[in-house]
């Protein structure tokens, strides 16, 4: 350790070199204490997965959170989307039609999954979801996002639905070929029915930061009171033996 007539009497180079040192150790020894918790895989089958994450934006939200597998279903049930088209698009083909973001066999296997993962988060953490599978023609389609509470708010976040890709580059040929580039779907807005229930959407995305996302703020508990609950959820929900 360095006393204070030793650090007076050395040169000011030397003060300004040990001081650079010392604070690029504190700062590192900073960065190593803030390590990110790993993300928690509640789920995973293929290449759908649900996760609890840490939460960038908030540290209070409403976790663990007691909904069951109906409830979350029926409110997964209430979200719908449609082609986002400009003014001049939709003066020659009219609004596009809107659809469920959601479909019967999506919400049979995050339903349950979205409920235990929200039973098990804290209030630093948020649930994340990712679907996909392989259509007729041989694409990827896929839909990710992610969901909170706060108080008595749900924020349902959608960052792809049912986004169609291209197939990947076969890497098994011998031959060089440029990688096939994803085809980039549409965007999108969204909205959920009954439409009292919604506080406000927020759109994200941004120039340097183009990824679509769709933030859905629902007062759920009073949308679950009006609308009819989604059967058959609740036997996938019990924890296994």
């Amino acid at each position: 350790m360095i006393s204070i007539r030793q650090w007076q009497q050395q040169p000011s180079f030397h003060r300004t070199t040990l001081l650079f040192a010392l604070v690029t150790v504190m700062a590192t020894a900073g960065c190593a204490g803030q390590t990110p918790t790993p993300a928690k895989t509640v789920y995973q089958s293929g290449l759908n997965q649900v996760r609890i994450e840490t939460d960038p934006v908030s540290t209070t939200n409403a976790h663990p959170a007691s909904l069951t597998a109906t409830e979350v279903g029926t409110l997964l049930r209430g979200v719908r989307i449609w082609e986002r088209r400009n003014a001049l698009h939709r003066l020659f083909v009219g609004q596009a039609d809107k659809t469920r973001a959601f479909r019967d066999g999506e919400i049979a296997v995050l339903a349950p999954a979205l409920a235990k993962a929200l039973s098990q988060a804290s209030p630093s953490e948020r649930v994340t979801y990712h679907l996909s599978h392989a259509t007729e023609h041989g694409e990827e389609e896929t839909s990710t996002g992610w969901l909170s509470l706060q108080d008595a708010i749900l924020h349902l976040a959608l960052r792809e639905a049912h986004d169609r890709h291209g197939p990947g580059p076969d890497i098994s040929k011998y031959d060089r070929q440029m990688p096939n580039v994803p085809e980039r779907s549409p965007a999108f807005d969204a909205t959920f029915e009954p439409e009292e229930y919604l506080v406000t959407v927020r759109s994200g995305g941004s120039l340097f930061a183009p990824d679509q996302q769709e933030e859905l703020l629902i007062r759920y508990r009073d949308a679950l009171s009006a609308m009819p609950a989604q059967p058959g959820l609740e036997r996938d929900n019990k924890p296994a033996p």
